[in-house]
């Protein structure tokens, strides 16, 4: 799990509506860059400006997909026409 501080009410709107609908959203936080599920967004009560925490589940980046079997570029049952 990932927790993730802000401050700001745009970004937090973003993590809420992506919990919401079931999205994956993006954080980047220093270098590092972090895709998940959003699991979380909570206010902090006591701090001035308002915070939230949002915890976000990662996921395992996509697989390259793999190359399929090259077809032949003669067309099939050519060896008919000859």
């Amino acid at each position: 799990m990932f927790t993730y501080e802000t401050a700001d009410q745009k970004e937090v709107r973003r993590f809420r509506i992506a919990q919401f609908n079931g999205r994956m959203a993006t954080v980047k936080a220093g270098e590092s860059t972090v895709t998940g599920f959003v699991r979380s967004v909570l206010e902090q009560d006591s701090t001035i400006p308002p915070r939230w925490t949002i915890t976000i589940i990662p996921s395992a980046p996509k697989e390259e997909p793999k190359a399929r079997r090259s077809n032949s570029r003669v067309r099939p049952f050519a060896e008919d026409y000859f």
